[in-house]
């Protein structure tokens, strides 16, 4: 039977992620060390060397290293598309005079630095500057997740990495005017291709605005998960290849898309649906990385390899610790976010190829700083760990105002914003309790935001989504849904991955109430239960029964429900129905 090229690549790349994951995770390693290596090990200068002589290593080769290219491409955009989503152009404004003041000077004084010590090296001006652009950047791919967005260091490194990503454009040009081969319009087409970015920047904006939150309504109302993700990537990708198209960069466009994804309620559903492609996206870019590395090559050249990198990343480090010192960071944060941000950039390697293609640099150069940059790559988990490591030995003093970062206040979530939910929430505001309050139904999510309720729209089923939303810090989840059997399943969900969170449940009967105990609610409210017993109550007195063996009977009616729902969830104690002084 024949087995296409394409077919066999992905198994080899599905099966990678299968067995790297899992293995990592369970020796608390990052993947991303375990996906170059799989690269290297299954790559053109791996095992793919020993195919001719050993046919049947195609099952576990990679036999078209090229054509990955574009899926490696595509896991860059949609992390930068996700990093959108964790943003608002609110905070991006905010952080302004670090992206164009910490960015722009991070990224030029490396690169001049790096140009002149290749300049006293004996390399031709032109393209050490080439050379110095090329491994000034950091990468975007690699830092972000290691250091989130949210934490001091992450906060810089966004900054940072933002201004390298705008900064690419104007390289690429600037190479390309360089070139002994250059035209003499590199800057008016520079100016050109800026002036049109602005516009279709704008025009995105203005579409997003009025027509992403119709979008994802429309997707939203028909609950399949499969057109919400349609619409997703529909987003992503057209943004990319409207910046694309006019020669900016398509991660750029992706990271728009995310911020106007982050500015409607679908922004939690729109993260949650993307995890999963993100990660293998990124994989896949991971594993060309690991391709890249000749080891023949890497061995000839180990010494030479060894001192670039060592030479690069520290004078990486060194500079971009003290400029974060000076823009007023922690000790700690400036030596973590240095040394994290020391090493070079998947752009890197598109830089390098286009000092090669416009002649700046001669391809054996070229081939050398690609091993360094795919070394520098790997080793991008290490210097993370080795940065939070020595950036707690010369700082180990508490940081109150970095702790308080790490997350908004602590709040209740409720799960459902239907009238039950809404009166949760009324309840929770007027004791001043923090919460949010999540609903599937698109419809109802935006009718409880209009009415003054903090209200987003997401799937309560997702664990997920909850997480997001600070599930592992909130002091009680509340499920309000009129869904028994959705409601069993998510109490069965939280309970089994939080054994200690405080979940209150709306049961339909005393039936559901021992369900839902069951299955591990903290409390299990029936709802027809005291509405039945009053209406009762009503009815005798109004029929002319005395009011004292009433009350004995509807006491006596309640404890046998007490009796039912403790028999019922296998509880060891009969449960409170009304107040906390209920009997």
């Amino acid at each position: 039977m024949h087995i296409s090229p394409t077919l066999s690549d992905a198994l080899v790349i599905l099966g990678a992620a299968g067995i790297v994951i899992p293995v990592f995770a369970r020796f608390r390693i990052t993947p991303i060390i375990g996906f170059v290596l799989v690269g290297l090990l299954v790559g053109p200068f791996g095992l793919g060397r020993l195919v001719p002589e050993q046919p049947w290593l195609t099952w576990v080769t990679i036999t078209d290293p090229e054509g990955l290219a574009p899926f490696a491409e595509f896991g860059i955009v949609l992390l930068l598309f996700t990093i959108g989503l964790e943003l608002s152009f609110n905070r991006l404004w905010a952080m302004r005079r670090l992206v164009f003041g910490l960015g722009a000077l991070e990224l030029l004084i490396n690169a001049c630095l790096l140009a002149g010590l290749l300049f006293l090296l004996g390399q031709y001006w032109t393209g050490a500057l080439g050379l110095g652009l090329a491994l000034a950047l950091s990468s975007t791919a690699l830092v972000l997740p290691m250091a989130g967005t949210q934490t001091p260091v992450g906060r810089a490194a966004l900054a940072m990495l933002l201004f390298e990503d705008i900064a690419i454009v104007p390289i690429i040009f600037l190479l390309g005017a360089l070139a002994p081969i250059a035209n003499t319009n590199g800057v008016d087409g520079l100016i050109d291709t800026l002036l049109l970015g602005a516009v279709v920047v704008a025009g995105m904006m203005v579409i997003g605005r009025y027509a992403l939150p119709h979008l994802f309504a429309q997707a939203a109302r028909t609950k399949s998960p499969e057109l919400f993700l349609a619409a997703s990537l529909l987003v992503v990708i057209g943004a990319s290849l409207a910046t694309g198209l006019i020669g900016l960069s398509p991660i750029f466009g992706a990271l728009i898309a995310g911020l106007l994804i982050a500015e409607t309620e679908y922004h939690v559903e729109v993260e949650g649906i993307m995890e999963p492609f993100k990660g293998l996206a990124l994989g896949v870019f991971l594993l060309t990385v690991g391709m890249g590395i000749d080891l023949v090559e890497l061995w000839t050249n180990l010494g030479p390899v060894a001192l670039a990198v060592v030479c690069v990343l520290t004078l990486k480090a060194v500079v971009t610790g003290v400029l974060l010192r000076i823009m007023g960071a922690r000790l700690s944060t400036a030596t973590e976010g240095g040394i994290l941000m020391s090493s070079p950039s998947e752009t890197t390697l598109i830089v390098l190829a286009t000092a090669a293609t416009a002649q700046l640099i001669q391809p054996g150069t070229a081939q050398f700083w690609q091993m360094v940059t795919a070394i520098g790559l790997t080793v991008t988990p290490l210097l993370a760990a080795l940065g939070r490591l020595i950036g707690r030995r010369v700082d180990p003093a508490p940081s109150m105002p970095e702790a308080a970062d790490q997350g908004d206040e602590p709040r209740a979530i409720i799960i459902g914003c239907g009238r039950v939910g809404r009166l949760v929430a009324d309840m929770l505001r007027h004791h001043g309790k923090p919460y949010i309050a999540i609903d599937a139904d698109a419809d109802m999510a935006e009718r409880s935001r209009r009415e003054g309720y903090n209200a987003v729209f997401a799937n309560g089923a997702r664990t997920d989504a909850l997480e997001r939303l600070g599930l592992a810090q909130a002091p009680a989840v509340i499920l309000t849904m009129d869904e028994p059997v959705l409601a069993q399943r998510i109490t069965r969900k939280l309970r089994s991955a939080y054994p200690d969170l405080p979940i209150i449940a709306r049961a339909r009967d005393p039936e559901h109430a021992g369900e839902l105990y069951r299955s591990g609610a903290t409390t299990a409210v029936p709802e027809t239960l005291e509405s039945s017993l009053q209406l009762s109550e009503a009815v005798l007195v109004d029929l002319g029964v005395a009011i004292g063996p009433v009350i004995a009977s509807i006491h006596e009616k309640r404890d046998e429900f007490r009796e039912a729902i403790m028999q019922g969830g296998a509880l060891n104690h009969k449960p409170k129905l009304r107040t906390s002084t209920a009997g």
